[in-house]
């Protein structure tokens, strides 16, 4: 999964996605670029809404990445 930050979002709004992420199991790595920041999400998925984690203030869109069988 990746989540895109808006680029307005603040380092409390960054927070706020990490601590939801590490309360659902998950790693992370963040990329931060000129105008964006964009975190990859490793582990399992499959118990996070993506809602509710669009609807998390600074997050501006995420895509998540089909597992191979």
């Amino acid at each position: 999964m990746l989540v895109i930050m808006k680029k307005k979002a603040t380092e409390e709004n960054l927070e706020q996605v990490k601590q939801f992420l590490v309360e659902h199991d998950c790693d992370f790595h963040q990329s931060t670029g000129a105008d964006r920041i964009i975190i990859g999400v490793v582990g399992d998925t499959s118990s996070i809404s993506s809602q509710q984690l669009v609807d998390l203030p600074g997050v501006l869109d995420l895509y998540k990445i089909p597992a191979e069988d």
